[in-house]
């Protein structure tokens, strides 16, 4: 995996010449630093409440559950209606969820079962947010050669926000409590929500389908999953969701138990994917085009699994920051080029559904993996827990790269740059 040149680093920003795109990074960053905010401080909150490590994967649960159940749906709703009006809604409805969740926990009626309830709320509506969000990108760029870098900015922007949300996190529950988390959380979905206003955007012009929502339901999934590119790198991220993404939900217990911290020590640690999730944001928005990607992909999901198992046998801070940050580069590179490679491969009357199963793979293994996760932690340990998630990501990595000739060849066809 080649490092960025300096001549191409001037490639990093072209998706920032169109307006809506400018106003579309400008207004999700800040809200996603609120974003960080509320789960870092939800996970502490949970954790405060109740000092258990198995209520911390239910919440996780019960925050991602809806989204694997809902999401298939949800494709098919943003294939048919405006997804900027879908998006609209979405965001209001969040910032609704987190007032509600900031006058809970500042007035001190908050409690575990308010949590578990507010988070199946939000799990609802991101179900609907992150598929028409994702096949909306397209809509903010005029030239197809710049869908990559857009999905890479993006990572960037996210990436960005988990860099700075959880330290934010960390100062403010120290010095004020968890409930003004929720508060600013709140407060910032006013930023995406007056972008997505501002944006002007071309009326889809997309075919009227006159089929029942159940009948282009399974005309996406058959186009889905028929296609074994698309499907391959689908499962694969599945996988590491499923046998990775635990880790998120476990971080308390590292960041207590294990290095013998606190709120800071947590949101330092959870920072520190943000920093590493950040570098690779910026390699992969430093690249022309989509080929080679094929072979980034199991690349990345390796680099995920090493740093995984060697952070669970850390007991040192400052090692244990150094490898998570390797784990959130090796996390957001996998992610974001399966992003990449799927829009750039997949039919456009498409988009919406399949980028739902691509939210599926993204988020729906997370919550069951959190719910194993907690439950293992619980009875092996976290970082025995830990260990074995890195070592079946690396071998899903594997088994993944006998079978990407046929994404290359796909890749090249569909890459005309």
């Amino acid at each position: 995996m080649n490092l960025p040149k300096i001549e191409d680093l001037k490639l990093i920003f072209r998706a920032f010449k169109y307006r809506n795109y400018r106003l579309f990074f400008t207004g999700q960053g800040i809200s996603l630093i609120g974003t960080w905010m509320q789960r870092i401080a939800m996970s502490w909150l949970v954790f405060r409440l109740t000092n258990s490590s198995f209520l911390l994967g239910l919440v996780g649960f019960t925050s991602q559950i809806p989204t694997f159940i809902l999401c298939p749906f949800a494709g098919v709703i943003a294939d048919r209606v405006d997804r900027l009006r879908i998006m609209i809604v979405t965001q209001i409805l969040s910032m609704i969820q987190a007032g509600i969740l900031a006058f809970l926990v500042i007035s001190n009626r908050i409690s575990v079962w308010h949590v578990v309830i507010l988070s199946v709320i939000l799990g609802m509506v991101t179900a609907f947010d992150i598929p028409s969000r994702q096949s909306f990108i397209i809509k903010m760029v005029d030239k197809r050669e710049d869908l990559g870098n857009a999905i890479a900015m993006n990572s960037f922007m996210f990436n960005s926000a988990r860099l700075i949300g959880p330290s934010l996190a960390g100062i403010i529950i120290s010095a004020f409590g968890d409930g003004i988390c929720f508060l600013l959380n709140a407060i910032s979905y006013i930023a995406i929500i007056s972008a997505l206003f501002a944006m002007k955007v071309k009326p889809d012009e997309r075919a009227k389908s006159n089929n029942r929502i159940l009948e282009d339901l399974k005309i996406g999934s058959a186009y889905t999953f028929g296609i074994p590119p698309i499907r391959n790198v689908l499962l694969l991220l599945g996988l590491v969701q499923f046998v990775g993404m635990p880790y998120t939900v476990l971080m308390p217990l590292f960041a207590k138990n294990i290095l013998g911290g606190d709120a800071n020590t947590l949101g330092f640690l959870m920072a520190g994917v943000g920093c590493g999730a950040l570098f690779g944001a910026i390699f992969l928005a430093s690249r022309k085009n989509a080929q080679g990607l094929d072979r980034i992909i199991p690349m990345a999901s390796t680099i995920f699994g090493i740093g995984l198992i060697f952070f669970s046998l850390s007991r040192v801070f400052a090692t244990s920051l150094l490898l998570i940050s390797l784990c959130g580069f090796g996390m957001m590179v996998q992610m974001a080029s399966c992003n990449t490679v799927l829009q750039t491969i997949i039919d456009d009357d498409k988009r919406g559904r399949v980028m739902s199963f691509y939210t599926m793979a993204f988020m729906g293994p997370a919550p069951f993996g959190s719910l194993l996760g907690g439950w293992a932690a619980s009875h092996i340990g976290a970082p025995n827990t830990l260990i074995i998630g890195g070592i079946i990501s690396i071998l899903g990595a594997v088994i993944f790269a006998t079978k990407s000739p046929s994404l290359r060849r796909m890749l090249e066809l569909n890459t005309e740059f």
